[in-house]
């Protein structure tokens, strides 16, 4: 069963300094690009993350700060990637919560906007986890029959999260094929920025989600406590999240003023 699109999909993976959204950085991206009309296009590039690599990170991954040493910070890839993904769909392994937000914070960083407006994203973990609860090499040779060698390289991981999508359409006849309703049976829970600390409540208003606001919403927040905003720039929170509630704000003054 092939999948159904109506733009292309950018299936990719990251290896990083560690798990820390906000301060940590690619050493390893790759990118498998699928086209409505079959073609298909591929990418891998190693990264200079500016930073040490943890010898615990290095022993998941293979990369060492040597291997590193003489490659490309991500700031020099950054419009060549942004190029190959902006009209794209994205789907990842566990990319959801960790590979989109960390790959946003890194656009945004070397000043590229990014955003999710006009695209879905495809959590393939989150299949697999309503399905079978299990992690991607599992997956690869639970659905492919297959074992993944070099897992935690970044290009086998991408290409087997591919393979297993494949496989988990040909299984599941439930699942839907288009973007769209992959992308909403796959998303856990309701944010508008990926870290998940402003998040929607029942009538689809933005609330914060953490902190002495928790369930409160965003925009009464900002008007009767202006210096919340102010704090939240300034402390060390994710630049995506930053962006979203500076959208906010910036939407509250234009409805004033109209």
């Amino acid at each position: 069963m092939e999948l159904k699109l109506t733009k292309p999909i950018c299936f990719f993976d990251l290896e990083t300094t560690g798990i820390d959204i906000s301060k940590d950085r690619i050493v390893e991206i790759s990118i498998f690009k699928v086209f409505p009309n079959g073609n298909k296009e591929s990418r891998t590039w190693l990264v200079n993350p500016e930073m040490p690599i943890p010898p615990q990170t290095t022993a998941v991954h293979g990369i060492t700060n040597e291997k590193v040493a003489n490659e490309p910070v991500f700031k020099e890839l950054a419009a060549t990637v942004h190029n190959m993904i902006k009209d794209s769909d994205l789907a990842g392994f566990n990319s959801d919560r960790f590979d989109i937000p960390l790959l946003a914070e890194e656009l945004l960083r070397a000043g590229l906007d990014f955003d999710m407006k006009n695209r879905v994203a495809v959590d393939i973990q989150t299949i697999f986890h309503k399905k079978e609860e299990r992690t991607l090499s599992a997956a690869y040779k639970f659905y492919c029959g297959l074992s993944l060698e070099n897992a935690h390289s970044a290009e086998a991981d991408t290409m087997a999260t591919y393979e297993i999508l494949k496989a988990q359409l040909e299984r599941y006849d439930d699942l839907p094929q288009d973007m769209r309703s992959l992308s909403e049976y796959t998303t856990r829970k309701k944010s508008v920025d990926f870290a998940g600390f402003i998040g929607l409540d029942k009538d689809n208003e933005e609330i914060f989600t953490f902190g002495k606001h928790k369930g409160a919403k965003v925009e009464k927040v900002l008007e009767a406590e202006p210096g919340y905003f102010g704090w939240i720039q300034n402390a060390d929170f994710p630049l995506y999240t930053k962006k979203v509630l500076t959208a906010i704000k910036l939407r509250k003054l234009n409805n004033k003023l109209s």
